[in-house]
């Protein structure tokens, strides 16, 4: 029997399609943990991973089928003059008597109704071996789905936290813009006063062009990161507006590593697929068993005689020789299964790597962090100082640009080095095959779901 939980998720599917799931709503204020859980329901890639889990439940099913009995019913009507065909329902009918010209019976016709139960007892193990298989297939295909969403989760995270960066730039830029304007307007009166020389006051005004030049620039970048938000979420992102919250970041896993990794948990259920149907093939060269049984009932209308019979045995079949089919089907199943063993020890290896890879990144990225915020602090404390001085009289308009660009790519590297520390946790996280969050997004998304 279909599975209710089986029903529930395709009806889910069937009913939502490619439009947003019931109860995702848009939110006026996104948070990375919303963002996830909401790109989880509605991301098509997301989408596609359940209907091939879907899929491959329905396979199984498939492969249950050899387990129960073959029940058919069946009806015919015909007429016929047929010598052998007539004398058969006259037969049939219970009509027969001596007088019976048998080369020349007449004509007759049939009624015929029946039932038949067919059963295959024993295969050499081969429906239990493709029911396993198949068993086998739908935890490689939830494998392949939580592949999709751990990287469908950090992709939306980095997004996220792309966004938070891009709004510190930009802020980072307007301030450079708000500081090189008010340093203009104190050059002007300078100049007007006769303080100042011509070229100092237009080497001010091209930095004020190229500050506001960084800030557009920065608008762009920012609308370009919202975009690819959106697209993760699944949203088209016409005219939507994206109000973001830095709430509560992913927190570090406690002992990393590449155990709970779907693609080694794929991999697995493809060496046990790939075993299961090494045993079929081998089950292919032992004997078939089936029992059969069929009641027929045959009624006339010509003689208006009726009558019933049925029939019952067990079929044996074993093949002597099958053009070696069965060999090179054994010999094809082996060399796969070798080649998944092979795969698994090189995923392994290069698994491992991946998370020594993500653990050196986070800590080049802390110690970025670190120094960025030690490179702020005294870029404030310069410019602050410089600032005193121009005002004084006493510095070159050089040395205020100077002070100015010094500042703004402290703030842009500081906005950079934080980001990359939580997009590295986020990363460390994806390769140890961890969740960006702990609540259980799937069992959530089922319930909600829940008619």
């Amino acid at each position: 029997m279909i599975s209710k939980k089986f029903l529930s998720l395709l009806l889910v599917v069937l009913i939502n399609g490619p439009m947003l799931v019931s109860g995702s709503e848009i939110p006026e204020e996104w948070t990375a943990q919303h963002a996830i859980k909401f790109a989880r329901q509605n991301n098509p890639d997301s989408q596609l991973a359940g209907l091939r889990i879907l899929q491959a439940e329905a396979i199984l099913q498939k492969s249950a089928a050899g387990f129960y009995p073959q029940v058919a019913l069946s009806g015919s009507y015909s007429q016929t003059n047929n010598p052998m065909y007539s004398f058969g329902n006259i037969l049939n009918q219970g009509e027969f008597s001596p007088q019976i010209d048998f080369n020349n019976p007449g004509r007759t016709d049939n009624l015929g109704l029946g039932v038949g139960v067919q059963y295959r007892f024993y295969n050499g193990g081969q429906d239990l071996a493709h029911k396993k298989a198949a068993r086998a297939g739908v935890d490689l295909s939830a494998a392949a789905s939580e592949m999709v969403h751990l990287r469908l989760e950090f992709e939306v995270f980095r997004s996220f936290q792309r966004m938070i960066e891009r709004s510190m730039i930009l802020q980072a830029r307007q301030k450079a813009l708000e500081a090189i304007s008010s340093s203009l307007a104190i050059a002007k009166s300078r100049h007007d006063a006769g303080e100042l020389l011509k070229l100092d006051l237009l080497n001010l005004e091209v930095e004020q062009s190229q500050a506001r030049e960084n800030l557009i620039q920065a608008h762009h970048d920012l609308d370009i990161v919202q975009r690819i938000f959106l697209t993760l979420l699944g949203l088209p992102g016409n005219n939507l507006l994206i109000e973001i919250d830095d709430g509560e970041g992913p927190t570090l896993p406690i002992d990393p590593g590449p155990s709970q990794r779907p693609e080694l948990k794929k991999l697995t259920a493809a060496l046990k697929a790939a075993e299961y149907q090494l045993a079929a093939a081998r089950g292919s060269r032992l004997p078939t068993v089936d029992g059969f049984a069929r009641y027929q009932y045959d009624q006339g209308t010509i003689l208006t005689g009726g009558g019933d019979s049925w029939m019952a045995g067990i079929n044996l079949n074993f093949k002597l020789f099958d053009g070696h089919q069965s060999d090179a089907e054994i010999a094809l199943s082996e060399t796969q299964l070798g080649v998944l063993r092979t795969e698994q020890r090189k995923l392994e290896l290069a698994l491992g790597f991946e998370v020594a890879q993500a653990q050196l990144a986070l800590e080049l990225a802390r110690q970025r962090q670190q120094v960025t915020e030690k490179m702020v602090e005294q870029a404030v404390e310069s410019e602050s100082i410089t600032q005193a001085r121009f005002r004084s009289g006493v510095l070159l308009i050089s040395e205020l640009i100077d002070s100015e660009n010094r500042l703004t790519d402290a703030r842009v590297r500081h906005a950079l080095a934080a980001s990359a520390v939580q997009v590295a946790i986020a990363d460390l996280r994806r390769a140890s095959g961890l969740p960006q969050y702990t609540e259980d997004f799937t069992q959530t998304t089922r319930m909600e779901n829940q008619p």
